[in-house]
């Protein structure tokens, strides 16, 4: 692995809840150092440690209230029923998080699903009449090897595994001779890396696929692979296989390598380019006395906080997770607060976290009836033309 990024002092977890702004600022930091695979085009952390990690309760990673994210998550869901035929059908999601994904799954098709997730919340659930989804709050391990479906689901969990071929073929075995189909999803890398998201590397995130990597995972494995495809403007990767090869089904092997190699080579000049832009906007609203928030407090906004050092140029972290507001930040330690208290905040800038709901973020403030300067973290990419 060649090492093309590093970064010291990175909170070791950026979703957990922390209840004061003291155990938020002592929060355990990590290393990352990312190395590139020329043979496979395979990024990971190679200063990753598992240990540092916690999945559990107090991990609060969903998107579901976000009117955006809803949208998406239906119509996905809608589109994985019908390409994969899904109707009466034994569904395993691995990774399912607070499990709105495989309830829509199964509600929408009358299929039968169990859920792996230690960060799983019962409490945040109540089963409606008929519902045939189970839920286990711990990790999908080779002692689950008896949970063979249908179907399996693993969306935005892989790039949290280190050991990503022994976790995929802990997956393959425990299928066995059984025909089923395979979903996964994940965040995209050669948009990480064309566009600079740096708010994208965290230390959560050790292991980083564009298409060319994920399918030589899946056929290394014993899967074989059926449709690569894109989605949520680019941001989240998604491949389709099968257990066994149906031939006509089968997929030519993408060749990105090339591509990815030189955006891997103009990485370190493009984040530097990066910071500096947003260093040069901060110092321009401290000069003018301006008072600024970042709107998503999740992983994103912990990364962003973090690899810029922000203390006092932020005023707070807002977030519409009503199960997000009150704790704060690791790493920094600002404090996380509703939409509704930007009232009292009066924020003359909010810098949004993810793009895609720049719209949504703007109809919210003007609900509220603010009128701050918007801004997202892709300005920084068009505001220094690093990208270009």
């Amino acid at each position: 692995m060649e090492i093309f990024h590093t970064a010291q002092r990175v909170p070791t977890n950026s979703c957990i809840l922390l209840s004061t702004r003291e155990e938020a600022l002592a929060y355990p930091t990590g290393g990352i150092a990312l190395g590139f695979c020329r043979a496979c085009g395979f990024v990971s952390n190679t200063a990753f440690d598992a240990k540092l990690t916690e999945y559990s309760g107090r991990y609060e990673e969903t998107q579901g209230f976000s009117p955006t994210f809803q949208r998406f998550h239906r119509d996905l869901a809608d589109r994985v029923l019908e390409r994969f035929s899904l109707k009466g059908r034994d569904i395993l999601e691995i990774g399912c998080g607070k499990g709105e994904f495989l309830l829509l799954l199964c509600e929408n098709g009358l299929n039968r699903g169990v859920g792996f997730d230690p960060g799983y919340r019962a409490d945040r659930h109540a089963p409606a009449a008929g519902e045939n989804v189970r839920f286990v709050a711990d990790f999908y391990t080779e002692k689950c090897v008896d949970t063979a479906a249908d179907f399996v689901c693993c969306k935005m969990t892989l790039e949290h595994i280190p050991t990503t071929l022994e976790f995929m073929g802990m997956v393959r075995a425990a299928q066995g001779d059984r025909q089923a189909e395979i979903f996964f999803m994940i965040p995209e890398a050669q948009r990480i890396l064309r566009d600079c998201a740096f708010e994208d590397v965290y230390y959560e995130h050790c292991s980083y696929f564009s298409p060319h990597s994920l399918e030589h995972l899946f056929r290394a494995a014993g899967f074989f692979p059926t449709a690569i495809g894109f989605e949520y403007a680019g941001q989240y990767l998604t491949i389709a296989a099968d257990t066994s090869d149906g031939g006509a089904g089968r997929l030519t092997p993408a060749s990105d390598l090339a591509e990815l190699a030189a955006w891997v080579a103009k990485f370190p000049a493009l984040f530097s380019a990066q910071l500096d832009f947003w260093r040069a906007r901060f110092a321009e609203l401290k000069a003018r006395g301006q008072t600024a928030v970042i709107w998503g407090s999740g992983s994103k906004g912990v990364s962003f906080l973090t690899s810029l050092g922000l203390t006092d140029e932020i005023a707070a972290a807002v977030d519409i997770n009503p199960h997000r507001q009150g704790y704060f930040m690791p790493g920094s330690g600002h404090r996380i607060v509703g939409s509704q208290d930007l009232v009292e905040l009066k924020p003359d800038v909010v810098i949004v976290m993810n793009p895609i709901y720049r719209e949504e973020i703007a109809a919210d403030l003007a609900k509220l009836g603010l009128s701050p300067r918007v801004m997202a973290v892709d300005d920084g990419l068009h505001g220094n033309g690093a990208g270009k």
